[in-house]
């Protein structure tokens, strides 16, 4: 190695012979007798990784030497050496000791950052001679000494980049631990707050850590993939390896094919795994931990159990019940729960007579770190094991893969549970035999004490159609001449409905009690009732001052009989005795999307995923009204209202009133009739009364920015207060700073990518012209492919009246509009005002 003084001598008069030699002689190795200046890069053998200085974004005074994608544009960081100590001197160089050891240097001789060897090298070498380092394709900054075996790597030193070919866990043989630690800022590589690695403790288990509190928990290895993190089982990109022995407890993956992927974890502390596209040349976000509410650890307390799907979130298991039910009120369900009967255990470590277990199926298993394990013991040896220790209170497979083997057992409290659907996983959880009811028994209790069960009011003028033309049917075929009426004949569709009593009717909603009354409107009031067999059902009761008329029902009924799926609402029947016309339909536990969106405290509730699957549902319904069904209908009138929202938040399109039934080779249509909804309708339909699919297209835009910033989007016509929603949005995304439109409440657990595609499609959505406007079968692709090219959009509708005063349009039926008010929000108030013009 060379004297200080001549280092530093080198470091101010760096000759370019050096770094020539470095590149095209030894470009991916640096031996004791070269320097790696500043400005020099080693290269991997293929080019892959590059490893010099860099200076992160606004910090062009701090110096560090690190490891990068050479490759890709971005040339995104993976390793960083001297992450402690930043470099502030002009001058600094990397060098490589005669005893293997790396060393960051600058020229006033102040070390910032040294390797050190493995302790077990160091047990079984007392020198080393001629160490080369190495930077391999696989981003592994590697020295070598005799033999090629590694002195060091810095594979066994990760910062916040898990890569293929790394281990993260521990060594026991040497006591090596690899974890991956956040930045502390995006633009301050020093170590974060957030640390990813294996935790030891009871049964080896995936976690992050905030300091020394847990943040999310990944669960136990269960042969698959862990089992809090469901999607590590499907990935296609990379196959993943466990290893828990003597020696190690690891994991690890390897790519499949050419794929380029890498694990993050971000300055907030979640854990992202990204796939390189190529075209079209960025990072893809394709997992991501914590996703929601139920991955922060312990989010509903011990003996507590989420669904992200569900609302409240948080239940207790069953025989449990909250130790604070009043917090539990607030929506703070952090207390817990605990059991209602005390377990039948002598506490002598002799088997219970009574207790048993009751399972608990699709879960994420809880927290093992008070678990034990035992590979080799079965399922049914698990439980009565289980049985005789009066501390074991659950008990689960240990391998879920083919039929399940090995055993899990918790010793203590449960904590850390939630639900995932479609997974196999199951906990056998031990209750006292009071509390031993069957699972299907439990659920339908849940369900019983669940929030009232509700749909929109337009949905329901949709059954009332119904409703009246059965009546008319059976009432008024004739009238007193014995001629055929007008309603009869208007009536005469051939469509079949289950037809309720009123009796029944009566006393499933304890006879239209105030107490069972969900909202009210113009057309009437809707009723929560359950039948006798035990159906909870929604009756929707018109008022005789119902401003809907006939065509807007016999157009939903007709409608309804022809559509099925799964993102439509369903009628179930209707009633039409004692002067009597009333519907009855599918139950929504959670409401409207307005009721969520649009609510400053429900609308946290609404993470990014739940938001991005609401919006891809409503969009295939649409799909499948404009191509997919046996008619091809234009709905007119797409909102957040008309959103329905079922137990498992799937979005379902309501309120059919308006919506018209084209022919097989109609585009659009024309009316002087304009009617439908502030702010979502387009501008050739508001102005010239021309609607098309892509009048539903301008609905479907602004309903995602709305979804995508939580705001109303409050357009007024008659005022010429132009949209604001669509004014800002257009405006964000003009400026670069579109990502300023997500609604401040969802926490980071989002792709930036994803949410800035969502963003453009709706601006694609709400151009002024048709013409320009996509397809309901590009906007999905657009949606849901990585790998589509979206057009850049033009100027939305409307925005572009405001700002250019030369193509404002006015229509004589708009400026002589009358308004009316409609049905009510979802729960009876906050009326809708829509707008009309005369026939």
């Amino acid at each position: 190695m060379k004297s200080i003084q001549t280092q530093q001598l080198i470091l101010f008069f760096a000759p370019i012979a050096l770094f020539t030699t470095l590149t095209s002689g030894g470009g991916d190795t640096l031996n004791s007798s070269t320097i790696l200046y500043d400005g020099d890069t080693l290269v991997s053998f293929s080019g892959v990784f590059a490893l010099g200085f860099f200076s992160p974004t606004n910090s062009s005074t701090r110096r560090y030497v690190a490891i990068w994608y050479n490759k890709i544009p971005t040339h995104d960081i993976v390793w960083v050496a001297n992450r402690n100590s930043p470099i502030t001197e002009s001058t600094a160089a990397l060098t490589l000791s005669s005893d293997g050891k790396l060393v960051v240097i600058d020229g006033n001789s102040t070390v910032y950052w040294s390797s050190f060897t493995s302790p077990a090298i160091n047990e079984t070498k007392t020198s080393i001679v001629n160490p080369i380092a190495q930077l391999l394709d696989t981003g592994n900054l590697v020295v070598r000494g005799v033999n090629n075996e590694y002195i060091w790597q810095s594979f066994d030193h990760p910062t916040d980049t898990f890569l293929a070919g790394m281990k993260l866990g521990y060594d026991l043989r040497s006591g090596l631990i690899r974890n991956i630690t956040s930045w502390a800022s995006l633009s301050d590589p020093s170590p974060g707050p957030y640390t990813a690695n294996l935790h030891l403790s009871g049964v080896p288990q995936l976690v992050t850590t905030e300091g020394s509190t847990w943040f999310w928990r990944g669960g136990p290895w269960i042969g698959a993939g862990f089992s809090g993190s469901p999607e590590t089982r499907t990935f296609a990109f990379f196959t993943i390896t466990f290893v828990s022995n003597a020696d190690e407890v690891v994991y690890f993956y390897k790519p499949i094919g050419n794929q380029i992927t890498r694990l993050i974890l971000t300055p907030d502390g979640n854990g992202e795994r990204l796939l390189w596209l190529d075209p079209p040349g960025q990072w893809s976000l394709f997992w991501q931990e914590p996703d929601d509410h139920c991955d922060h650890y312990g989010y509903c307390g011990a003996f507590g159990i989420c669904n992200a799907s569900n609302l409240p979130m948080c239940n207790c298991l069953h025989g449990f019940q909250p130790i604070y039910p009043a917090n539990w009120v607030m929506m703070d369900w952090s207390g817990g729960c605990v059991r209602k009967t005390e377990l039948d255990c002598d506490r002598n470590g002799t088997r219970s007579s009574t207790d048993g277990f009751v399972p608990v199926s699709a879960v994420k298993l809880p927290d093992t770190s008070v678990a034990v394990e035992d590979r080799w013991l079965e399922l049914d040896a698990c439980r009565e094991r289980c049985l005789m220790n009066c501390s074991c209170t659950a008990y689960s497979s240990a391998n879920f893969t083919g039929a399940g083997s090995g055993c899990i057992m918790w010793m203590g409290q449960l904590n850390d549970l939630r639900v995932y659907s479609n997974n196999p996983h199951v906990i056998y959880l031990r209750l006292a035999v009071a509390d031993l009811v069957s699972n299907q028994s439990h659920i339908k209790k849940a369900a019983a004490i669940m929030v009232p069960i509700v749909v929109s009011f337009s949905v329901a003028a949709l059954l009332i159609g119904c409703l009246l033309l059965r009546c008319w049917r059976k009432r008024r075929s004739l009238d007193s001449s014995g001629e055929e009426t007008k309603e009869s004949t208007a009536t005469n569709t051939d469509m079949e409905l289950p037809l309720f009593d009123f009796e029944t009717v009566a006393d499933a909603t304890n006879n239209f009690s105030e107490d069972n009354k969900l909202g009210e409107g113009g057309f009437g009031s809707v009723y929560m009732g359950k039948t006798d067999d035990g159906q909870e059902i929604a009756v929707k009761r018109l008022s005789e001052s119902s401003t809907q008329g006939l065509d807007e029902f016999k157009n939903e009924v007709m409608l309804i009989v022809k559509l099925q799926h799964r993102n439509l609402v369903r009628l179930l029947g209707c009633c039409v005795q004692r002067q009597e016309k009333m519907l009855i339909y599918e139950y929504m536990p959670n409401k409207s999307l307005d009721t969520f969106l649009f609510d400053q405290y429900k609308k946290v509730l609404l993470n990014w995923r739940m938001r991005y699957n609401i919006l891809v549902g409503i969009a295939r319904g649409l799909l499948y009204l404009h191509q997919d069904s046996a008619v091809r209908v234009i709905h007119r009138d797409l909102k957040t209202s008309n959103i329905l929202l079922d137990q498992e938040m799937v979005p379902k399109i309501s309120d059919f009133g308006l919506a018209r039934i084209f022919g097989g080779n109609e585009a659009k249509s024309q009316t002087k009739r304009v009617v439908g909804t502030y702010g979502y309708m387009s501008p050739e339909y508001v102005l010239d009364g021309i609607f098309s699919m892509k009048s539903d297209v301008f609905s479907f835009g602004v309903l995602t920015l709305e979804i995508i910033s939580g705001q109303k989007n409050r357009g007024d016509y008659i005022s010429q207060t132009y949209y604001h929603l669509l004014q800002q949005a257009w405006r964000l995304w003009k400026e670069d700073n579109a990502m300023e439109l997500l609604d401040e409440t969802i926490e980071n657990s989002y792709s930036v990518n994803e949410v800035l595609r969502c963003i453009k499609v709706a601006l694609l959505c709400v151009q002024d012209r048709p013409e320009d406007r996509p397809l309901m079968s590009d906007i999905i692709l657009m949606l849901t492919s990585n790998n589509e090219v979206l057009p850049d959009p033009k100027c939305p509708a409307f925005v572009a009246k405001a700002e250019s005063s030369s193509t404002k349009r006015q229509s004589p039926s708009v400026s002589n509009a009358t308004l009316t008010l409609t049905l009510g929000r979802f729960f009876g108030s906050n009326p809708r005002t829509h707008l009309q013009t005369g026939e």
